[in-house]
């Protein structure tokens, strides 16, 4: 049975080459693979052992890769806990996943009884938690295996200098989530380093970029902002790629990024229980730079197609709900439910995003299902909003909810970052570029949008204000 331990057992660097880079470390392979073998023993000699749950909270740092690859080795499901949860959230977490030990930086805490999983499950991840409560996602070794292989195997395919090893991935983004698991485990499953930055600096991630020499990497949008906003980071050559991940990316800042660094951002679009099943090739930046903002095209073995509400495929250009067939998938989740309710009967998977297909194969996300906001009648994207607000000087950020109306359902209304600026300076904005029914009937001013560790904006949130305000 595929383990994915064996990413980093059977990793082509010798021992003594340096594999894992943190903030003031480095851990060597054979160092990495001893380390990870310890931690196994370890497991097995406390009692844990196969189908079990392991729970890690600890730091970016090269010791959270080897505590998911130890697991893995001895066996376990690996539950990987983000370090700034505060106790409440960790124990909605171990009572979900029910793990039967517990690593974090005080050392290893073994539970009485923990819960076993089937054998092929590998790990636990969580989904972003917008439009309701956090679910856990089973995942298992082979189908993630997959996952990986899906995007990975169009780059072997396309050639480049083999007698070297790929340049590092860095990894700018949390371990406990599915961007920066995937990202490790790509960079592993290519042969590369991997570096670890614990927290995001853009300076940090400047100088970085520098000393290894990084031309492709990830970043969520909210870096790409800081980056796009520090004065200090002017140049990141050799970077060209950058993929974004976590949460959509507003095309503004894309093509600010573009044109300040020379840098062509990748869309991409997945979800935790899909993976990635959409996204950009180089080859495809190179052809269609005007496309910007679009989230890519299906990767291979990936079929989509997009849906109207009779159930029936729509045309090329015409937006519904985009339903999503990969050849594989997570399991199901950790309370025993699976994706059945949303599966239909040719095995396509309702994403719950709005998007449509353009004539060249590019897929573009219109945004939530249940996010669009009914307006007596009048559909209205939140995303087409919140671009007008950031054409505003004034505007850093922006996100637009629905809120409850007695006579037309609902109505947009906006919240913003940045510098205050007058309801009606903003209203005229959105008049010279909207259609009157899109216009938001108020304009927030806020400190930050409440975001979710992925950086996806917690809509909900913004519309228990309004309702509070009004109540």
């Amino acid at each position: 049975m595929t383990n994915l331990a064996s990413l980093l057992t059977d990793h082509p660097f010798p021992d003594d080459e340096p594999l894992l880079h943190g903030a003031d470390r480095v851990v060597t392979a054979g160092q990495a693979r001893h380390a990870a073998a310890a931690l196994a023993d370890d497991l097995r000699a406390a009692g844990v052992g196969d189908g079990q749950a392991v729970a890690t909270q600890l730091a970016n740092t090269p010791e959270a890769v080897i505590a998911m690859a130890g697991t893995w080795l001895a066996g376990c499901v690996w539950v990987p806990v983000n370090p700034r949860h505060p106790p409440p959230e960790v124990a909605r977490v171990v009572q979900t996943t029910r793990p039967a030990a517990l690593l974090d930086g005080r050392g290893l805490t073994v539970h009485r009884h923990g819960r076993r999983y089937e054998p092929e499950v590998g790990f636990v991840l969580w989904t972003s938690g917008t439009t309701g409560e956090p679910r856990a996602i089973l995942h298992t070794h082979a189908a993630y295996l997959e996952l990986i292989d899906r995007v990975l195997g169009p780059l072997r395919a396309g050639g480049g200098d083999r007698s070297r090893p790929p340049t590092p991935n860095l990894i700018p983004v949390s371990l406990s989530l599915n961007a920066g698991i995937y990202n490790t485990l790509f960079g592993l499953r290519a042969g590369a380093a991997i570096v670890i930055i614990e927290r995001f600096d853009p300076r940090e991630f400047a100088a970085l970029v520098r000393r290894f020499e990084i031309r492709s990497t990830v970043l969520p949008p909210t870096a790409i902002a800081m980056l796009n906003d520090d004065d200090a980071v002017t140049d990141l050559a050799p970077l060209r790629y950058v993929r974004s991940i976590t949460a959509p990316l507003s095309p503004r800042q894309a093509r600010r990024f573009t044109e300040r660094f020379d840098v062509f951002v990748l869309n991409s679009y997945g979800q935790a229980e899909l993976g990635e099943v959409i996204g950009w090739t180089a080859a495809d930046a190179k052809a269609f730079p005007e496309k910007v903002g679009a989230a890519g095209r299906p990767h291979a073995g990936v079929e989509i197609k997009v849906v109207g509400d009779d159930g029936g495929s729509l045309p090329a250009g015409t937006a519904g709900r985009l339903h999503v067939r990969p050849p594989n998938r997570a399991v199901g989740y950790a309370d025993g439910s699976d994706l059945s309710e949303r599966v239909d009967a040719d095995g396509y998977v309702d994403t719950g995003d709005i998007a449509h297909v353009d004539t060249d194969g590019f897929v573009w996300i219109e945004g939530r299902a249940g996010d669009v906001i009914n307006r007596g009648g009048n559909k209205i994207f939140p995303g087409d909003v919140e671009e007008v607000l950031r054409l505003s000087p004034a505007v850093r950020d922006a996100a637009v909810v629905g809120a409850p109306d007695s006579r037309l359902g609902e109505v947009p209304v906006a919240f913003f970052t940045g510098r205050s600026v007058g309801a009606g300076d903003l209203e005229r904005l959105c008049r010279d570029n909207l259609v009157p029914y899109k216009v938001p009937v108020a304009f927030h001013h806020v400190g930050e949008l409440p975001r979710n560790e992925a950086g996806k904006v917690v809509r909900a949130d913004l519309v228990s204000r309004v309702s509070s305000a009004e109540g």
